[in-house]
């Protein structure tokens, strides 16, 4: 498969957005924070902007109503199930590291499992509100062109950058409400990438602190990265970027890879460390132990959903298409080597830091037998 040309427009935007990136980030958590403070909050406004727009235009209930009103019949497809699995792993950025990292910073005794159930319900509470948001506006759309509204609802990238756009270049004004639109897009791509590099450059910092926490340390690694996912990033706005994009959008950062992932955290944490220590854990730092049923979610409920919905995908395989198009070997191959690789990673590093341990104990073991000797 040909990727051809890279668009260099697109190359100069996404060069434009790293070096935002870079100089919002560069300087470590506190900055990234006093710069998040408006570029999280500003796509709120946003929102509440195009909502009450949405809701006002004639269509929109229409549109609510396809979107309010469940199919009963498609809950018993697995394939469900199986795309709101994984959409709730994408959108909570579970077994990604970055809560990890952002949560490193926090004080021994923040209350982390309060502040998981407000995550959990902001997030899922901004979600709903999008929805009404895209729905009303797509509602118009069909209702504009006289179509049902299967005809103009889509998913992916295409919702973004072709449904929603079209739906307001049909509005009085369109050129005002696009602009409103696509700055709260940006905001939130950069929000993703902080938080993406902020938690690889934690990662990184701890694994070499000696190197990175010098004077400058930061920046650089910072800089490194930032070339880095800018110079990966050119072949998926290549003419055949939107396949390569698919196919990473697939298998890499949702799906199979983080079922694996999830099912490993939780076996250890209920199994092999303990439900029980890690309650204790909790109860040190917050002072109090959480809801029960959540010990039983670690040791039984988690592993089995995750191990349910990875064998419907092994069961389920078939010739992965992306438009039409049928990725071929070296699709296979790119999107096999995806799955595996963050695989890789967990033996790699159990392998490492049982090498590092034995290290500390042999060194301890020296030091105390040779002050014993010094003693005698």
């Amino acid at each position: 498969m040909s990727l051809g040309k890279v668009h260099w427009d697109l190359a100069g935007c996404l060069l434009l957005a790293w070096v935002i990136c870079y100089f919002c980030i560069f300087k470590g958590i506190k900055w990234t924070g006093k710069v998040v403070y408006f570029t999280a909050t500003f796509p709120y406004l946003m929102l509440l902007i195009l909502f009450i727009r949405g809701v006002t235009l004639p269509g929109a209930g229409d549109g609510l109503k396809y979107y309010l009103l469940p199919d009963m019949s498609k809950l018993s497809d697995p394939s469900v199930w199986h795309d709101a699995g994984t959409q709730v792993f994408f959108s909570y950025a579970v077994c990604q590291g970055v809560l990890t990292a952002l949560g490193s910073y926090n004080k021994y005794n923040n209350n982390c499992y309060r502040d998981c159930l407000v995550l959990c319900c902001l997030n899922s509470a901004t979600s709903i509100f999008a929805g009404f948001v895209v729905f009303s506006v797509l509602g118009f759309m069909a209702f504009e062109m006289g179509v049902p509204m299967e005809e103009v609802v889509s998913a992916g990238p295409g919702l973004v950058f072709l449904a929603y756009p079209k739906a307001l270049s049909l509005l009085p004004g369109s050129s005002f409400w696009a602009v409103l639109f696509f700055l709260m897009v940006l905001f939130l791509g950069l929000d993703s990438q902080f938080v993406c590099v902020e938690s690889m450059a934690t990662a990184l910092t701890d694994l070499f602190p000696r190197q990175l926490r010098r004077r400058g340390g930061r920046e650089l690694l910072t800089l490194v990265i930032a070339v880095v996912c800018f110079l990966l990033g050119l072949p998926l706005i290549s003419e055949g970027g939107i396949y390569l994009f698919t196919l990473i959008d697939n298998y890499g950062v949702s799906g199979t890879s983080l079922l694996f992932i999830a099912s490993f955290e939780t076996l250890v944490i209920g199994w092999v460390y303990g439900a029980d220590r890690f309650y204790d854990n909790i109860e040190d730092m917050i002072g109090y132990r959480p809801f029960p049923v959540l010990k039983y979610c670690w040791m039984f409920i988690t592993p089995l959903i995750c191990w349910a919905t990875i064998l419907y995908e092994v069961g389920n395989a078939s010739e992965f298409t992306v438009y039409g198009y049928v990725i071929g070997t070296q699709g296979r191959l790119l999107s096999s080597l995806l799955i595996i690789t963050p695989l890789i990673c967990i033996p790699v590093f159990i392998f490492v830091a049982l090498c590092k341990s034995f290290e500390a104990h042999d060194l301890t073991e020296d030091l105390e037998f040779s002050q014993l000797s010094c003693s005698t």
